[in-house]
């Protein structure tokens, strides 16, 4: 590769991206946090204001800091977002998109979008492209895309530079290499960001690895930090059945937000409190524990996910993230089947590396680099002709020989076998104090987790043996919004079509869970929902759109329980998914299954499914809430105990907004009961002088729902 461009100024480097293609810009950058938002700024002003040159921008989860839908929230968040986000810079883009402000000659066109955000919004739902995570690179390519930009985090100046992609060595490599390889002209640009957490492994680039490297101090900026959502009883009971199904010595996916912090608190649970953690599933478990594993994590887990989230460092403190893997699939399945019975270093490994013919003897230059790769032998063995040299210590290569092969035991083996992996990522995405964990911890354990290709992580195609033998017992744990009687689920769009998020690598995960022989699949959701349409049921006899089709179907988790469903006959698919549903929609659930003849003419909905009910599952839940098993914080929130009792506040007031009868409910009982609300709280939401009867009137309703 050729030395970079090393650019001081970001708006040097915008002239230069501008002097060096003479047409239209498609710019491919990184989705969530690895965006350089000050460059794309900078870029995207230059162009808006040049109606001569055209922008477009591939990318995915564009986000900014939140910002309230009503006077209220507006009042409230002013602080709390100043404190969280810092200097944190909102995409430009982003803002304008979500305002239906784009100027006409810059389109953004995204494959996966911040949750809900874009519903209804013109702009974002035409230019949505529908992909799987593992063909990103293809498609960013297929849109003409001619720079790439990318945050990175840096160590070390001058010779002694080094890059790190961080958050993102996802689609970085693969695109870079699929462009390069097809002749399509790419300039790529690093941008420093010397906040970004510095990953070793997978991440590390040299600066040659960028066309353009922009040292602008401006580049640097505060990672946008998602703060903990409150884990409610409902997340807690989906989390639990999750992880008791979780196999000990396995490998572990699981997603970002409520739902993965209480699979992660469930897990901590399950391991530090056995004892309570049996009595809580008892409890909602109707048909019993058995096929559940309810045990500690001796040997530990492997985490391979999309996404590296706070749940999984959480696991990887409290522990059960520990499960090391090896890039050597040989060394791996003998580490698996018990050939290789620890990862301590003995002359058994040795033996049994010749035995399976991993390494021959006499050993070759080859056997010798693997053995020190792994940490065999030691990292200063070296072979001279047939001898093996270490400190002037010498032997013979040829391990048939017993005195050299003692001689090489005695003297050249190291202790432990090096090279493990805990955790492998392709992105990454969490609070603050998640980044701040990954800049200050200490290198010999931020070498166990490895931020890598998407296409490593999301399919089993290339190195699939190794893919195998690393992800035994795997448990691909997905969100969906809806799933029908029949199996299929939407997890992305609505009936009409209108996009909610994206596809993401869910149908990589549902792939890979039926393609390695003891994975499993668990799709998890809300019994209900509830919106201004009022209360509906995610399980319904079908639906307008499907993101997972019937015949992938595997195992479905709601508050009230498990559906195994993979391999089983419609009826029994729909027996089994209509007593994990909420009771008041059973009724009709079963009403239309016999209408289509799926289900037999005298089925009734056994009794003991008959209360799944969100009331029955709070008793059921509450006494382990109150003995701090199931806190609705796990891993700690950035609010303080005023904010969140606010925050409690205008949630069940912005809640009753949407349904007329609650609001009057919830009107009569305050305006009855007169309580008021400190008076710090009123100033914190512009309520401390209630200037109109409409203030008066929210401020009243406001201090009844404290």
């Amino acid at each position: 590769m050729t030395q970079p461009l090393f650019i001081d100024s970001l708006e040097a480097a915008v002239d230069h991206v501008l002097d060096t293609i003479p047409g239209d810009i498609v710019l491919g950058i990184p989705l969530a946090v690895g965006k350089p938002n000050p460059f794309v700024n900078a870029l995207y002003r230059r162009i808006k204001a040049n109606p001569a040159r055209k922008l477009r921008i591939i990318t995915a989860l564009s986000l900014i800091k939140p910002v309230g839908k009503s006077d209220l929230e507006q009042h409230f968040l002013e602080p709390l977002v100043e404190r969280v986000f810092a200097d944190y810079p909102d995409l430009e883009y982003a803002v304008d998109l979500r305002a239906h402000a784009l100027p006409p000659n810059i389109e953004v066109r995204e494959f996966f979008m911040k949750t809900g955000d874009y519903i209804g919004n013109e702009a974002a739902q035409l230019n949505y492209i529908s992909t799987n995570y593992t063909f990103v690179a293809r498609d960013m390519a297929v849109q003409g895309m001619n720079v790439i930009a990318q945050a990175v985090g840096v160590q070390g100046e001058g010779e002694a530079m080094r890059l790190s992609l961080s958050s993102n060595p996802d689609v970085a490599f693969e695109v870079i290499e699929k462009m390069r390889a097809a002749g399509q002209p790419l300039m790529t640009i690093g941008v420093i960001n010397k906040k970004m957490p510095f990953m070793p492994n997978g991440a590390e680039v040299g600066p040659d690895f960028y066309d353009v490297v922009v040292t602008d101090p401006a580049g640097t900026h505060t990672v946008f930090g998602a703060p903990n959502n409150k884990v409610s009883a409902a997340d807690y009971a989906i989390g639990l059945h999750a992880s008791s199904l979780v196999a000990d010595g396995g490998t572990l996916q699981i997603g970002i937000g409520s739902l993965g912090d209480a699979i992660a608190q469930a897990l901590i649970v399950r391991d530090r409190h056995g004892e309570d953690y049996r009595s809580i599933l008892e409890t909602l478990a109707p048909d019993g524990l058995e096929g559940r594993e309810l045990g500690r994590f001796d040997q530990g887990l492997y985490g391979c996910s999309e996404m590296f989230v706070n749940g999984f460092l959480k696991l990887i403190e409290a522990g059960i993230i520990r499960r090391e893997v090896y890039g050597d699939t040989v060394l791996q399945q003998m580490l698996n089947d018990g050939r290789l019975p620890s990862e301590v270093v003995t002359p058994e490994t040795v033996r049994a590396l010749l035995a399976a013919g991993r390494i021959g003897t006499p050993l070759s230059e080859a056997d010798v680099a693997f053995l020190k790769k792994f940490g065999v032998l030691r990292t200063g063995v070296t072979l001279e002709g047939r001898d093996l040299v270490l400190d002037g210590e010498r032997c013979s290569c040829d391990l048939s020989d017993k005195e050299a092969f003692d001689k090489l035991c005695a003297t050249m083996l190291g202790a432990r076998l090096i090279g493990g992996i805990y955790m492998t990522g392709g992105f990454f995405l969490g609070p603050n104090d998640f980044y701040e964990r990954l800049r200050t911890m200490p290198p010999q354990e931020l070498a166990k987790i490895d931020m890598t290709r998407i296409d490593f992580i999301n399919q089993l195609y290339g190195q699939g043996d190794l893919k195998r033998a690393q992800r035994r017992k795997a448990r691909f744990m997905n969100t969906t919004m809806i799933a029908t009687l029949l199996g299929a689920v939407a997890s992305d769009a609505l009936e009409s079509g209108q996009v909610v998020s994206g596809v993401g690598g869910q149908y990589n995960f549902v792939a890979m869970a039926h393609a390695l022989p003891d994975a499993r699949l668990l799709m998890m959701l809300r019994a209900t929902h509830d919106n201004k349409d009022g209360l509906k049921s995610s399980i319904v006899w079908n639906y307008g759109h499907v993101t997972i089709p019937r015949h992938l179907r595997d195992i479905i988790i709601t508050e009230y329980g498990v559906a195994d469903v993979r391999g089983q006959p419609d009826s029994e698919v729909v027996k089994r998914l209509i007593a994990v549903a909420d009771s008041r929609f059973q009724d009709e659930l079963v009403k239309q299954a016999k209408a289509h003849g799926k289900l037999e003419r005298d089925y009734e909905v056994p009794e003991r499914y008959r209360n799944n009910l969100p009331e029955a599952l709070e008793e059921k839940l509450h006494p382990w809430a109150d003995a701090g098993l199931l806190p609705p914080f796990p891993f700690g929130t950035d609010l303080t105990a005023d904010e969140l009792k606010i925050v409690g506040a205008l949630k069940k007031l912005k809640h009753a907004t949407q349904h007329p009868s609650e609001l009057l409910s919830v009107a009569f009982k305050s305006f009855w009961e007169g309580k008021q609300a400190p008076q710090a709280y009123l100033e914190r939401l512009g309520l401390a002088d209630a200037h109109s009867f409409k203030d008066a009137v929210i401020r009243r309703l406001f201090a009844g729902n404290l």
